[in-house]
């Protein structure tokens, strides 16, 4: 269940990426968006530590970041 979580956050926020590269004009080919997987993982952390207090939020996906921001933000 756990991986169809991930697969799902994966596929919302790639699904808003690439919609936001083409609204900015960026040339996303179709036959690159097939070659991407929501398979990747390397941002869940298994070990760490969770609060699963929810806060309030109004709802929808967090903002996208820039492409050219550092990783770590």
């Amino acid at each position: 269940m756990v991986l169809n979580a991930v697969v799902l956050f994966n596929t919302r926020y790639m699904d808003a990426a690439v919609n936001q590269l083409r609204t900015d004009s960026f040339d996303v080919r179709d036959e690159d968006v097939a070659r991407l997987s929501p398979f990747v993982r390397h941002h869940i952390t298994m070990h760490g530590r969770y609060s699963f207090q929810l806060p309030e939020l109004p709802g929808g996906l967090r903002p996208l970041r820039a492409p050219d921001a550092a990783d770590d933000e």
